[in-house]
């Protein structure tokens, strides 16, 4: 891979506790943040239940259509972290007790804590390359382009840093938004304009509530600052014409 190639990935949330509500995502946003300022595009988002055959299958779709695949979720002690488990049949690797894991959290736990359910941490798919843990000691693992993290979003985060060398972007995705005093049907026509003349930058419209009033935030998204700024131009001259607000958000 190279710089100037298009880079891209899959998110996979993995967990029956997303499905059911009881547990809200935001490490899709955590992910695809810090994917986009390295210079990778999400594809796409998945959340699957953790069934042993459907994360195989998904898995083993998403990493032939995307240069990387981040799982989050299953990776824990309980008997529904099936994930290293699955990753190792998607990749018919032997599922095993990682040494180098095991030392890890040996060292982590005081004497006579690393039982029995914390060990199931340390199996994981033969020769995994480890994911270091800088919270709770527990390490995620990767499999040539697939990534495995955990569910809890604040370890999540800590952990995106020291992937940094593993992962091969290209140019950093660059945004720019512009919130509106508006409503979308009032726009749709001279956006859409917009949207022909610059159809190598991504615009999206996102309504919004806030101070008890409606609007819209545009969001502009390109590699290229030049062409965000041509794009905002345009938007700006519509903006004056229709003499519509533009709101600090």
């Amino acid at each position: 891979m190279t710089k100037n190639k298009k880079v891209n990935a899959a998110i996979l949330i993995i967990g029956n506790e997303i499905l059911s509500g009881r547990t809200k995502d935001t490490n899709t946003s955590s992910i695809a943040l810090w994917l986009n300022s390295i210079g990778i595009k999400v594809n796409e988002v998945r959340v699957i239940p953790d069934i042993e055959s459907i994360i195989i299958e998904t898995v083993n779709y998403l990493r032939e259509v995307n240069n990387y695949v981040f799982t989050t979720g299953g990776i824990g002690p309980t008997h529904d972290d099936i994930t290293a488990q699955s990753i190792s049949k998607a990749f018919n690797l032997q599922y095993e007790i990682h040494k180098e894991a095991f030392k890890i959290l040996e060292a982590y736990y005081k004497v006579g804590e690393f039982n029995e359910g914390r060990q199931k941490m340390v199996w994981m798919p033969k020769n995994a390359n480890l994911i270091l843990n800088p919270t709770s000691g527990a390490p995620g693992f990767n499999v040539e382009n697939v990534f495995c993290l955990p569910g809890v979003p604040s370890i999540l985060k800590s952990m995106l840093g020291g992937l940094q060398n593993r992962i091969i972007g290209g140019k950093p995705i660059l945004s720019h938004t512009i919130s509106l005093r508006t409503v979308e049907s009032e726009i749709a026509k001279a956006l859409s304009d917009v949207q022909d003349n610059n159809k190598d930058l991504e615009i999206g419209s996102y309504p919004f509530f806030h101070a008890g009033k409606l609007g819209v935030s545009i969001v502009l998204r390109s590699e290229d600052q030049s062409k965000i700024n041509k794009c905002s131009k345009e938007i700006l001259n519509f903006v004056n014409e229709k003499k519509i607000k533009i709101v600090d958000r």
